[in-house]
């Protein structure tokens, strides 16, 4: 087999166990509502992929760099969902999604200007949540209503994971680690969500997935933190495993939380 045919063959396999993470959690979250939906989709099904399969092409010290510009771009990603709250509750899916994701691009520039810390990337992360959370409150309580999937909902997702893990794999080599953290966090799961139910179900119910994601996104910034720590220490495969570890202790956390919240509610007088 040639070097080319090895390497086209090795992506399409890449592309292929990306995808069937971001449709089986996509496809969750259409069936639990915006509270447990938003959890799902806070969980690194596309940016963990893509960085597993970096890290089978390079060294730590490229995770861990890789790691440190995708910290602020964490903060660029609640100022997109903001961004997309707010205005889908008026506006249409062309208004509210472009305009989301232009917000996202346009944050993304700014930051990969600059040489970035973990105490900057971590001031950033809390600057940014701490406006954004309390502006999101107010729309995360709408009823879910029932979604009927169509025939092209899963292979529009399939194909926009897909993309995402083939440009940062192909490109990675060329473009650095800065530029590799920065494409490894576009947020596929959030744009997919916004791209199918906005026009099934409204704007109110789809924003009320992105508003609920708050705390998830906060606690996903917090395992980029530690990927960066711990890749250092560890090397890339103890990190990867520490990182998911860190997302899946947190939203479990939150979901306890929640549930705990509710019974006292229900039990009150």
């Amino acid at each position: 087999m040639s070097l080319d045919l090895h390497f086209i063959l090795f992506l399409l396999l890449r592309m292929a166990i990306a995808a069937a993470f971001v449709v089986s959690a996509s496809i969750i979250t259409e069936r639990s509502g915006p509270v447990i939906g938003a959890l799902i989709a806070t969980l690194p099904v596309s940016a963990g992929p893509s960085y597993v399969f970096l890290a089978l092409d390079h060294d730590a010290a490229f995770i861990a760099q890789g790691a440190l510009s995708s910290l602020p771009i964490n903060a660029a990603t609640i100022f997109m969902c903001l961004t997309y709250v707010v205005l889908s509750q008026r506006h249409g899916l062309l208004v509210s999604c472009g305009s989301a994701v232009a917000a996202w691009i346009m944050l993304a520039s700014i930051i990969r200007q600059f040489d970035w810390t973990l105490i900057a990337g971590l001031a950033a992360n809390l600057i940014a949540f701490g406006i954004c959370i309390p502006l999101l409150a107010g729309y995360r309580h709408v009823k879910m209503p029932l979604v009927t999937r169509r025939w092209y909902d899963v292979p529009m997702r399939a194909s926009l994971v897909a993309t995402l893990v083939a440009i940062v794999v192909s490109t990675s080599g060329w473009v650095g680690p800065r530029i590799s953290g920065i494409i490894a966090l576009y947020p596929v799961v959030f744009t997919s969500i916004m791209v199918i139910l906005h026009p099934r179900i409204g704007g109110p119910p789809t924003a009320a997935v992105l508003a609920n994601s708050a705390w998830g996104l906060l606690g996903f910034g917090t395992a980029i933190a530690v990927l960066h720590v711990a890749v250092v220490q560890f090397g890339s495969a103890v990190g990867l495993c520490l990182a998911l570890g860190t997302c899946v202790v947190w939203n479990l956390t939150l979901w306890w939380s929640g549930r705990r919240a509710m019974q006292r509610a229900r039990q009150a007088p």
